[in-house]
């Protein structure tokens, strides 16, 4: 049997995190079911190594770590059948306010180097801090900071485009 308070401090970690969790590993893959089994899988090979886990504040990027090595293994030896046009559909549909803008920022995210990319979707949709996605990247705080910053300069740039001059000097005789 299980000493409870070991138990007891995992469930409490599966409560805590789960949401997030789901919401960047769905991010991920763009699928309810595989997101959830996903999740799962991260919580079990979690659950099988939490008696090694020493730190308790860098447990949400622990499991990050382990969802994105979770989901990059269910990729490993897959043969891509992509169909361009279904996924741009499925984007549309899900996208509840603005569907010209929600296509745009997905093909903007795509376009990010994936350095970039998984340093912004750990900090906006799992809400981890720079420290934190520096140890679920294996990187350094300072690197961190750097990527999330030319991450959103990249968007920007993606999004508005390039400044126009031309506009620029008319505003500004």
């Amino acid at each position: 049997m299980l000493p409870s308070s070991r138990k007891s401090r995992f469930e409490h970690v599966v409560r805590a995190y789960a949401s997030d969790l789901y919401r960047y590993l769905y991010w991920l893959c763009r699928d309810r079911a595989q997101a959830e089994d996903l999740v799962q899988e991260t919580f079990a090979r979690a659950w099988a190594a939490w008696a090694t886990q020493r730190d308790e504040k860098a447990v949400k990027a622990w499991l990050f770590t382990i969802g994105r090595n979770e989901f990059a293994r269910l990729h490993e030896r897959k043969v891509l059948d992509i169909d361009p046009e279904a996924d741009l559909e499925a984007v549309v549909s899900l996208a509840a306010s603005d569907p010209g803008l929600a296509i745009d920022l997905r093909q903007a995210f795509a376009k990010l180097p994936a350095p970039f990319r998984d340093a912004l979707l750990l900090q906006v949709l799992g809400g981890l801090s720079a420290t934190e996605i520096a140890a679920a990247l294996d990187t350094g705080e300072d690197a961190v900071n750097m990527r999330l910053t030319r991450a959103r300069k990249a968007l920007r740039l993606l999004l508005d485009g390039p400044p126009n001059l031309d506009r620029n000097r008319k505003a500004n005789p």
